[in-house]
């Protein structure tokens, strides 16, 4: 069976968020101070076949001519997708409400974890993520992620 049909089955959600999604990805401080801005491009790609079930792209550009990319792929585990990689290790799976949610350990910064809520409109072009920051179990920051299927 296909990754894809897989998925399907699994998680019908996730394949809602395949295609490219450009927005701006805003990071505040727990009084809502701003602390970074952002601009985005991520690609998610759903393979039918080949390592890994889902392929994610990134692309982020700031104001002042800095920018980073980045690639991963994750596996698929009964109802979860499974990241390992040099940045993080985590799952992401759907709820009944098609939500996806993440929790990730992050792997380049030691005692830093995230969770992730990813909804995507009605409409299926606009989606907000939120991303909840802890540092040695304490909450630290909120990025908040606007973005536009492109």
């Amino acid at each position: 069976m296909s990754h894809r049909e897989l998925l399907r089955q699994r998680m019908p959600a996730m394949l809602r968020h395949e295609g490219t999604w450009e927005g701006v990805y805003t990071t505040v401080d727990l009084e809502g101070t701003v602390t970074d801005r952002h601009r985005s491009r991520v690609v998610c790609e759903f393979p039918d076949t080949g390592d890994y079930v889902y392929v994610q792209k990134n692309r982020f550009d700031w104001d002042n001519g800095d920018s980073f990319e980045t690639e991963f792929g994750g596996v698929l585990d009964g109802d979860r997708i499974l990241w390992d990689n040099d940045r993080f290790t985590g799952y992401g799976w759907a709820t009944r409400d098609d939500l996806v949610l993440l929790t990730l350990q992050r792997n380049d910064a030691p005692g830093e974890h995230f969770t992730e809520i990813i909804v995507l409109a009605p409409d299926g072009e606009t989606r907000g993520r939120t991303w909840h920051w802890f540092r040695d179990g304490v909450l630290y920051q909120r990025t908040l992620c606007d973005e536009r299927r492109v």
